[in-house]
């Protein structure tokens, strides 16, 4: 099968989340068996020189008349990556705003571009997409588009729908619509706003989200952000597929961004890099004591408030370590780091570093992850691969792919609980402290450990549940197996 991905950002060139991540850890995935994947994401704060080789020039029709887009291309081992160059990409700091809080007032314009441009490219280089794999809100256009422009180039192409996180929708004044340039649709709109999110689950082929928790959570009021009725309606087109991680990235045994390489069967490297951990970032080096992480966005989403309001009394209560690297929310960074003043056993970074989650993955002996909803989750699995035990609510991809260790003994390969308060991670992180202390049986840190070191969240199995999806929607067209 062709298969395009449309994504506003891939890995190893542009990253704000785990979206980036997927996209680019899948593609390569389904190369490997068989198919033409490709992915076409725009190129940000840099020149369209540095972009890579030109492909072609694309002349949009926007509201305003033609915008003149260059194709540029650079290959990542067999996986062509095509960049969509303009200055509202190129000139552009960031992805999606100078910063996490500031967006651009014209990401409308922008990625109804991002998405015209696609189909256009298609048409020129005379590559027939058989799957229009479209991420997120930015492309969630693309199928709309799709629909209304659909010509004999097209014909039997079909648009999957991918959900990386339901609560960042895409609205904008419905005005901006006519930015877009083509006739509208009631079903774009709600709340008398464009909503870009909404326009890929009502116009898309099939909708997939990264688990199969998140795919029934979003099914209902509590979780559905207010679109829960069109995922009820859309339910047997609608399926969760967990993500997986790069497995070459992520490897205890030869992660090019540690010092100290380790295995199931050789954990020396492991109580090295906890006590590079300790000296690195400020922290008694002591062996003895367990240490927490947390490397995550700084935001309620992720538990935090809940968290800030327990941890300093476990701090000084319980034998414990803990850190935290991450940004966000300005008031909770500044919370943690006066905390992290007044008690020498955390340390709080306020940095995004991919070389310091790495190490503090490898080397730590839990991570704490209390999210109020998590889509899939991508560090409970870079925790279960380093042998870093994940704490856990029991949301979304969290409780697809850890094992609770008291409800399986012989199986759990981590913690879960239920309701988020701080009672509940005090509990379960004291239960943490006892499984640290505990050397022999089943529920030793070393079983434990080695059990969730076996668990595979390779990106085969996940690319096999997607090729199955664009297999069963091509088989009704006749599409190319």
């Amino acid at each position: 099968m062709n298969v395009l991905m449309i994504t506003s950002e891939a890995v190893p060139f542009s990253k704000s989340g785990g979206l980036a991540d997927v996209v680019g850890a899948l593609t390569p995935a389904l190369i490997s068996k068989g198919h033409d994947a490709r992915i076409i994401v725009p190129s940000y704060n840099t020149t369209p020189e540095n972009s890579g080789e030109l492909v072609c020039t694309l002349e949009i029709e926007m509201l305003k008349g033609k915008e003149t887009v260059q194709i540029r291309q650079r290959n990542v081992g067999k996986a062509i990556y095509y960049f969509v160059c303009h200055t509202v990409f190129n000139d552009r700091l960031g992805i999606y705003g100078d910063t996490s809080f500031t967006p651009y007032s014209d990401n409308f314009f922008r990625f109804s571009l991002l998405g015209k441009a696609a189909l256009q490219l298609c048409e020129t280089l005379g590559w027939k997409p058989d799957i229009l794999h479209c991420h997120d809100w930015c492309a969630g256009l693309v199928p709309y588009f799709l629909k209304v422009n659909r010509g004999q180039f097209f014909m039997g192409t079909k648009a999957v729908f991918t959900i990386h996180n339901l609560a960042y929708q895409g609205t904008f004044s419905r005005m901006d619509f006519l930015y877009a340039n083509v006739r509208p649709d009631e079903k774009l709109f709600s709340n008398g706003q464009v909503n870009m999110l909404q326009a890929g689950l009502v116009f898309s082929d099939y909708i997939t989200t990264v688990s199969p928790t998140y795919a029934k959570e979003i099914q209902t009021p509590g979780q559905g952000c207010g679109l829960d009725p069109i995922l009820v309606r859309r339910k047997n087109r609608l399926k969760g597929i967990v993500n997986g991680i790069d497995t070459d990235e992520w490897n205890p045994q030869k992660d090019a961004l540690i010092d100290h390489h380790f295995s199931i069967g050789k954990m020396q490297g492991k109580a090295k890099l906890k006590k590079e951990i300790q000296e690195q970032f400020g922290l008694p080096v002591r062996d003895d004591v367990p240490l927490f992480a947390m490397i995550s966005r700084l935001a309620s989403q992720k538990g935090f408030d809940a968290v800030a309001m327990c941890l300093e009394d476990m701090l000084r209560e319980m034998d414990i370590q803990f850190i935290i690297i991450g940004t966000g929310d300005t008031s909770i960074e500044t919370k943690f780091k006066e905390m992290a003043e007044r008690n020498e056993n955390l340390s709080v970074n306020i940095l995004f570093s991919n070389k310091a989650a790495h190490l503090v993955e490898a080397g730590s002996d839990f991570f704490l992850m209390p999210s109020r909803y998590e889509p899939c989750g991508l560090n409970q699995l870079y925790s279960l691969r380093y042998g870093t035990i994940p704490i856990a609510r029991r949301t979304g991809g969290l409780a697809d792919t850890i094992i609770d260790v008291d409800k399986y003994p012989d199986l759990g390969t981590g913690l879960l609980f239920d309701d988020l308060n701080p009672y509940e991670i005090v509990k379960h992180v004291h239960r943490a402290t006892e499984l640290y202390a505990r050397t022999e049986g089943n529920n030793s840190l070393t079983k434990i450990r080695q059990r969730a070191m076996e668990q595979d969240f390779s990106w085969s199995a996940s690319a096999d549940e997607y090729i199955s999806v664009f297999s069963k929607l091509t088989e009704k067209t006749g599409g190319k197996k």
